[in-house]
Order: structure tokens, then sequence, then C-alpha cells
């Protein structure tokens, strides 16, 4: 439903991308503080070189950023800058701003487009994707948004060159739940040459990156406003990954990380239900083996956490209904499925202590 454009350098022509889309050349750019140091200079060159006007924003490079707070920030300063409905905003960087980035674009001039510039592996090949834009409570991630596809969606992978490697890994969950959810070949490339992408080499990275967004894109267009089930399978090990990130405050575990955590949890809870089989969970199990944590993270986030506290915070997931928890798990390798039916607690705790052990 969106327009997924790949490939360095992504910018180039953007005058000319822009007109075509139906686009105008007044742009609000977003940044975070990293972002705008990386990027900013040489993306704001071009777009005066193109004839743009634009404004640009900057916020704090942490998740606190997707707040009311930080938002009604901006929306001062657009306001101050006479930015009307006839404008577009520009998002670059990673979750955090795109998704803050999305929620201004949807409820400014109630709705203005939004273009996503992803710089985050995570971003590029998940959160950019979908038009699913929030921002957090102190109760819960992601618990106030819209559904506000971006017109564009500009990924290139060069960017990811600029990032320590737990970036990359926490990207690289969402990358493999692509391959756990929807295409099992897939899968099997991504186990193969799961060092090679994870180095950012060449063509496997771009394979990967490119291969994800399509997928996550192909189920959105499905299922936009998750009526059918089918976008919900995109959740796969995050109703306990939300869960993990609450008690880390959002700040102390990255989101892919959780999800890490989250979908060995879901590998054990789809087994245990007898849907998926000991060879397809032992495989699976393998592929996340090949994950790593900064040291004392997985110990402190996850293994020194009571099972109970961590089921009770996850029912504060946004994805919970009438106060029952759902979950998606896997049929095979390849195939997932939002589980209709309540699952006890018992069941949910014993999936979490199956993964201690494995992680142990």
């Amino acid at each position: 439903m969106s327009t997924i454009i790949a490939g360095t350098p992504v910018t180039a022509g953007l005058g000319a991308l822009f007109a075509t889309h139906g686009l105008s050349k007044k742009t609000v750019v977003l940044f975070d503080e990293h972002t705008r140091k990386l990027y900013g200079d040489e993306l704001l060159a071009t777009l005066t070189h193109e004839g743009f006007l634009w404004r640009e924003l900057v916020v704090p490079a942490r998740e606190a950023s997707k707040s009311f707070s930080a938002a009604y920030r901006l929306y001062g300063t657009m306001i101050e800058a006479d930015v009307d409905r006839s404008w577009n905003l520009l998002a670059v960087g990673g979750g955090v701003v795109g998704d803050l980035g999305g929620f201004i674009a949807a409820s400014y001039y109630r709705g203005i487009p939004v273009i996503q510039l992803p710089t985050t592996l995570l971003a590029m090949t998940d959160s950019s994707i979908g038009g699913k834009v929030a921002i957090n409570h102190p109760l819960g991630k992601n618990l106030i948004g819209f559904f506000h596809l971006p017109e564009l969606v500009l990924i290139d992978p060069s960017y990811l060159k600029t990032l320590p490697q737990r970036e990359i890994y926490s990207g690289m969950a969402e990358v493999i739940k692509y391959g756990f959810i929807a295409d099992e070949p897939f899968l099997s490339f991504l186990d193969i040459h799961f060092k090679a992408i994870t180095e950012l080499r060449e063509p496997w990275l771009t394979e990967a990156v490119t291969k994800s967004a399509f997928i996550k894109d192909d189920v959105v267009t499905k299922d936009f406003r998750e009526e059918n089930g089918l976008r919900a399978t995109l959740n796969f090990g995050h109703t306990f990954a939300h869960g993990l990130e609450k008690l880390a405050k959002y700040r102390h575990l990255r989101h892919g990380e959780a999800v890490t955590i989250g979908m060995v949890c879901a590998l054990f809870l789809s087994h245990n239900l007898g849907y998926l089989n000991k060879a397809s969970l032992e495989r699976g199990l393998s592929i996340l083996k090949k994950f790593r944590f900064p040291k004392g993270v997985l110990k402190r986030r996850f293994l020194d956490i009571d099972s109970k506290i961590l089921l009770e915070n996850m029912f504060s997931d946004k994805k919970k209904l009438d106060k029952k928890l759902r979950f998606v798990l896997l049929k095979t390798l390849g195939e997932a499925f939002l589980l209709e039916k309540n699952v006890d607690d018992k069941q949910a705790l014993k999936a979490i202590d199956d993964a201690r052990r494995f992680f142990s």
C-alpha cells in the first residue's frame, strides 16, 4: 500500500520522486539528535539543491521522545513556522522518529502526508512500514496512535554502517520474524547467511532488508486494520516482548532483544500447546541461538525476572482483548496464526520458564 524504494543513495532525485507521488516540495524534516548529526547536513543540502522549502525538527534520541509532551512542543514549532496542510513530513531515523513523525503527521491539520526514511535495520524492515504510528503512555508502549500510511518508504542499506552491533542484532530479530511467520525458504536463507547479514555484507544484506520490507507490506495490504487476524501475525513474540520492555522501563532493553526472547517463549508455547512439532521447535531455537546480547542484559532483563511478574506486566500490552492476552503461534515454520482461545496462565508461565532454561 506504500511505495517502497530501496537503493544507494536513496535520496537521489527526491524532487522528481515527490512530484511523481503528488507530494509538495514543502517538507518538515524530523531528526533525532543522532540522525541530525549523521545525515542532516547532506540531506538538507540535497533538499535545498532540489528546490524544497524545508523546516527541521530535532528530538532527543530516546524512547521518551515518543510522548505527548514532545509532540505538543513540535506542533508549536510547526505552527510558528506557518506549516499548513500543504506540507508533508519526512521522518529520518529509527522507530522512535518514525513513530513520532507518523503520529504528528496523522494528527497535524487532521493529517498531512508522511514519508519515512528509516536509518536502522529495525525501522527499515518493520516500524517504518504499515502505517501504525503511536506514542507511549506511562502505563504502556504504543497505546495512543493512528493508522497513517506513509506515502513513501525510502530504504538505503548503506545507512546501517553507522550502527553499533547491538542495533544490528536488534533489527535482525524482526527480519527473522518474517521467516517464522510467512516464508520458510526465507527463514532458511537467513539461517545460512546470518553471519554475513549481521556483518552487513552484500548482497545478502539488501536481500534480507528488501524481502522483509515487502513481506510486511504484503501482510499490511491484506489486513490493514487487523480485521481478519493476518496482520496480528506480525506480532509473533511481541506479547511476551512488551511485558519485558515495560519492566525495563522502555530504556534498558532494545525492542529487538525483547522480541528475540519473546519469540523463544512463543516457540515453546506453540509446541507445548500441540501446534509445532519437536523438530520445528528445535530448528527455530537453533536459529535464535545465534543472537547475541550485551553482557549482563539477558540476565538482568529476563533471567532474573520472576515469571509471574513478567506475565503480570504482559497484561498492559495493547494486543490484549477483553483482558485476555492474544498470542501469535506457529503451526509450522513459515505459518503463523492468531490463537483465538484464551491461554491459561500456567501455560504461559511454562513457556517463559522453558525459555529461561533455554537461555541459561
